[in-house]
């Protein structure tokens, strides 16, 4: 499982440069132009996806085997809602998001088969307590980043822009025959 735990993260720090990119060469008022989407913009939409990552990094940290390898990630502020604006300029953010996509990358190759059998304590975002397997969240984890993605690259085309393939089967790397 870890293996495909670490192909995800590769596909999201993949994905994230492209998007990232793509909306980099926008102007600000087509970024944060409101285009009906859930958060509105695709501002507010890549803001959406740091603020889930680091509620869930955060919630991740408290693993045992992941003090060290999430320890920064641990320091950020809590976000205030799930609609927050941590960044109104794509520079910044996009600096920020390369930042967490490599902590990303370092925390899922420390992780062991065995830490991912672990079992979860936590509270939602209303206080609601969970416990839930470790391995499934992070599947959830990666599969946030995918949904709010695909969000964000149909809110690109609608500002003209392409952000080309996005298919994590490019990641997947060819097999020899045995």
């Amino acid at each position: 499982m870890k293996n495909h735990f670490e192909l995800l993260a590769a596909y999201n720090q993949w994905m994230n440069s492209k998007i990232y990119e793509v909306a980099g060469q926008l102007p600000e008022t087509e970024l944060a132009k409101d285009r009906s989407a859930f958060f509105g913009s695709i501002l507010g939409t890549l803001n959406h996806i740091l603020v889930g990552d680091t509620i869930w990094l955060k919630r991740f940290a408290t693993h045992p085997s992941c003090e060290g390898s999430l320890q920064e990630v641990a320091k950020l502020p809590n976000p205030t809602n799930l609609s927050q604006i941590v960044f109104d300029d794509i520079s910044s953010l996009s600096e920020h998001r390369a930042w967490l996509d490599q902590q990303i990358i370092s925390w899922i190759a420390e992780l062991t088969e065995g830490d991912l059998d672990f079992v979860l304590s936590y509270h939602n975002t209303k206080g609601v307590p969970a416990n839930k397997r470790y391995s499934s969240l992070v599947l959830h984890f990666f599969n946030h980043q995918t949904h709010h993605r695909g969000q964000v690259s149909a809110l690109l085309s609608q500002a003209g822009a392409d952000v080309g393939g996005t298919d994590l089967l490019a990641l997947i790397p060819e097999e020899t025959h045995v």
